[in-house]
């Protein structure tokens, strides 16, 4: 989400048209999930709409990596101390990782007396942000000393190491190996156990969501490498490619008789589905980068880059106009048609706001100089 980073010198259009296209998959996801009555559940609509509500989550994430690394990179040319940058990084992210806490405070004062009070201890997708930044603040820091060149190499391969290891010990802290020692607070931020007997795959634990950031966090390295910078249209369709080939191997892998792990979830724990989703994470990127630079991304007003440069802002609002008490429409009983002219009316409000927020901004910024 584009306020949970640190400011940036520049900002990338690509990046916040990405955010964007999350923001939008996003209420589409909830808006159905929320309005649609069991009738009309089912439907090819729905399923549509769950497919594309399996990407917001891990495009956030993933984009969080890749700004980190652009803040990162900056910072180390500017010749800032690792230990500032990486201070600057952490802090940022217990500032989110605070959000996350104050947002499921205001859920639970909002939804008083029907929300469980255990919902205030829900890992949910603010933390896990809050928290891969500050893992990722450790790690540039890690990897970050002496010659810039050096260090971004190293980082990025720090970042490639991590993601494997986060995507591979996810099944064994599913299921063989659960810290089941832990109350249930604590393991639930390994696992998503939350209250119940076994991990619930709808909630954001940081295995395996943090390997997405430092996915981005490698990523967002590599693009800002000085080839990258060179030959930017070439670096981009290496990454294209490579997501190709990474769901391509992530197939392969599915269907091999050789199994790693006790207990295999491709849909939910299988580090092959993870491997999956950043392929096709890396297709987005290129085909978002592609339609920016060569396309219509950036011509006249763009709603997407609207909405990417505020996503954490409509993504706090939204919710309680969809899930909340203040729900537009009523929940569980709405037609196919009813349901889409309610996630227009978000559309269009979420996107009102944006723009009042970054007028109110400019403005801001206009009287303190």
């Amino acid at each position: 989400m584009a306020d949970q980073i640190q400011r940036a010198p520049q900002r990338l259009a690509y990046i916040d048209w990405m955010r964007g296209l999350a923001c939008v998959l996003m209420f589409q996801t909830h808006c159905y999930d929320s309005w649609l009555s069991p009738e009309a559940r089912n439907s090819a609509l729905m399923g549509w709409s769950r497919l594309g509500g399996t990407l917001p989550a891990p495009l956030f994430i993933f984009l969080a990596g890749i700004s980190v690394a652009l803040v990162t990179e900056k910072m180390r040319e500017k010749g800032i101390d690792r230990g500032a940058i990486a201070k600057q990084t952490i802090l940022r992210g217990a500032e989110v990782y605070g959000l996350g806490l104050l947002f499921r405070v205001q859920e639970y004062a909002l939804g008083y007396p029907w929300s469980p009070a255990t919902d205030l201890l829900r890992v949910d997708v603010l933390n896990i942000l809050g928290l891969s930044m500050m893992l990722l603040g450790g790690l540039c820091w890690l990897t970050g000393k002496g010659d810039i060149t050096a260090a971004r190499i190293r980082t990025l391969i720090a970042g490639l190491v991590a993601a494997t290891v986060v995507a591979m010990a996810t099944p064994p802290l599913w299921t063989t190996h659960r810290p089941r020692f832990l109350p249930w607070p604590l393991e639930s931020y390994i696992n998503g156990v939350h209250i119940f007997k076994e991990p619930q795959p709808w909630l954001f634990p940081l295995f395996p969501w943090t390997a997405f950031a430092f996915a981005g966090l490698a990523v967002g390295f590599f693009v800002f490498s000085e080839f990258a910078r060179r030959r930017e249209g070439l670096a981009f369709a290496a990454l294209g490619g490579t997501g190709i080939i990474a769901m391509l191997l992530s197939m392969a892998f599915d269907s091999s008789r050789i199994r790693l792990y006790a207990v295999y979830d491709y849909w939910h724990s299988g580090p092959n589905f993870f491997l999956m989703r950043c392929g096709i994470l890396l297709v987005i990127l290129f085909f978002v980068y592609a339609w920016c630079r060569w396309g219509f991304g950036q011509k006249g007003f763009s709603p997407l880059i609207q909405l990417g440069k505020t996503s954490l802002l409509v993504y706090w609002v939204h919710i309680e106009f969809v899930y909340g008490r203040f729900s537009i429409l009523p929940k569980g009983q709405c037609s196919q048609l009813k349901a889409t002219g309610g996630l227009i009316v978000i559309f269009l409000a979420m996107l009102a706001l944006s723009l009042l927020r970054t007028s109110w901004k400019k403005r801001a910024v206009s009287v303190s100089r």
